[in-house]
């Protein structure tokens, strides 16, 4: 079984070359410095910097709503623009459906293979800087429906009906990196005892697409993970676990999923916290 991959969250790159002059519709690429964004990127494209537009300098994602407000008002985004969100790391526009949903954007799209496959296809890319007027956005409250906190976690742990999913590498698992490095000084290392390891990647085609929703019942529900459970997935600053969430609940359907966004970087600096390796 496929889904559609031109839904209400998922496009193609055909759909997207079909609608690039739609004035209704912002494409967002989302990356960790402007070099790539810089040399070849979609036509019409505003970038993101992950460093400095999405997270505070200690890794923490920037939910202030007067930042939101400012970084979608310069990108020429208003409440009722149609986004749709990608980068070069996989599953980095599903992660910014899950940001924009957290102020309640009400039309976001995630760009099926995103970067990879838009270049593998010989479609059109530009280094031409791409500006927009400044326009007036209002963020919603944030909707506590789609994060989980550090206690409920904590309270999450060897309890059946719930499972904690850790969606980072083998070795961030296993405590041989912290926040995709090795550890250093007083840097813990590990995972939340428990928790399950499916890294985010196994949900992935080798051309950046998602697997058939078959391939993705399976992958999960092999680990135990079936809709019947609560899901709290996460990674180390919660980017990666978005992505997660944007896959059990809108392509797969589980009702209850939530995304623990402090993540790895909140988990491992708390007092008093367990610790697995």
């Amino acid at each position: 079984m496929m889904f559609d991959a031109n839904s209400e969250v998922v496009v193609d790159t055909q759909w997207l070359a079909d609608r690039q002059d739609d004035p209704n519709l912002r494409i967002v690429e989302v990356e960790m410095s402007p070099e790539r964004y810089q040399n070849a990127h979609l036509p019409g494209a505003v970038f993101w910097n992950i460093l400095t537009d999405l997270l505070l300098p200690d890794l923490r994602m920037n939910l202030d709503p007067t930042a939101i407000e400012k970084l979608l008002s310069h990108s020429g985004i208003t409440n009722e623009t149609t986004v749709v969100a990608y980068g070069s790391y996989p599953g980095t526009g599903a992660w910014i459906f899950w940001l924009l949903k957290l102020f309640g954007h009400s039309d976001i799209r995630v760009l099926n293979g995103g970067h990879q496959k838009w270049i593998a296809e010989g479609r059109p890319v530009t280094a031409e800087l791409s500006s927009f007027s400044p326009v007036h956005y209002r963020a919603k409250p944030i909707d506590a429906s789609l994060r989980v906190f550090s206690d409920e976690v904590y309270a999450a742990i060897d309890r059946p009906e719930r499972v904690l999913l850790d969606v980072r590498t083998l070795p961030e698992y296993q405590g041989e990196h912290f926040l995709m490095k090795p550890p250093e000084g007083s840097e813990k290392a590990g995972h939340i005892p428990g928790a399950v390891h499916i890294e985010h990647t196994l949900t992935l085609n080798e051309d950046g697409t998602f697997k058939s929703l078959n391939q993705l019942q399976a992958l999960y529900t092999s680990k135990g993970i079936t809709p019947d459970k609560e899901v709290f997935p996460y990674c180390a600053i919660g980017g990666r676990s978005a992505y997660t969430w944007f896959v059990l609940k809108h392509l797969l359907g589980y009702p209850n999923v939530r995304n623990y966004d402090g993540s790895w970087n909140e988990w491992s600096r708390l007092p008093d916290v367990p610790i697995e390796k």
